[in-house]
């Protein structure tokens, strides 16, 4: 049937739990903008054909020309969507992002992803002073300003704003300012203890 590959890149998207990030489908968005070049160029032979007085085909084009537009629909959709899930994934994540989730990226998308990386961090830097304003901070308002966390790897030196170093090493806790260790949570340094 007509469209049912655009259509299969909407599916599986719908299908990806929670809002992860599939692997990109390159060959089924081939197929589909390949499936949609064969109907217009079966229009345009069919056009010509109408315009000499085939009055029958008339349907057969509107039919071929709403395929094109659902395939086209579908494609955008399938592209936009990933791109607002990139999005998410930049405040999730923070500015680098973990290589399981890059290696479902296209290289467009990984282009895509450092332009916004780096729009994020000029508007960053432009507001709040001469130290710019982290947005990515806090992105849930805190229930507390500090929190225990146990670092899950070796990280080394993590100086705190009083000048005050600490040490992270693997499997040790400690009682931080929620805003100085958020990030390190994202990125998966340290793990926050619920009590």
């Amino acid at each position: 049937m007509a469209g049912e590959r655009a259509v299969e890149l909407v599916r599986e998207l719908h299908r990806a739990a929670g809002g992860s990030l599939p692997p990109f489908r390159a060959e089924g968005l081939r197929q589909a903008l390949e499936e949609m070049r064969a109907l217009y160029e079966r229009n345009q032979a069919d056009v010509s054909e109408a315009k000499s007085g085939r009055t029958d085909l008339i349907f057969l084009i509107r039919f071929r020309h709403c395929c094109l537009l659902r395939n086209q629909r579908c494609v955008l959709a399938y592209l936009y969507d990933r791109l607002l899930r990139i999005r998410a994934l930049r405040w999730e994540y923070g500015s680098v992002l973990p290589s399981t989730i890059q290696f479902h990226m296209a290289a467009e998308e990984v282009e895509w992803f450092n332009r916004y990386k780096k729009s994020l961090a000029t508007y960053m830097r432009s507001v709040g002073g001469e130290e710019g304003l982290d947005l990515t901070q806090d992105i849930k308002p805190p229930k507390s300003l500090y929190i225990e966390v146990r670092c899950l790897r070796d990280y080394g030196e993590f100086e705190i704003d009083d000048g005050t170093t600490i040490l992270l090493k693997k499997n040790s806790q400690h009682f931080l300012p929620r805003w100085k260790c958020e990030q390190l949570i994202r990125q998966g340094v340290l793990e926050h203890i619920l009590s």
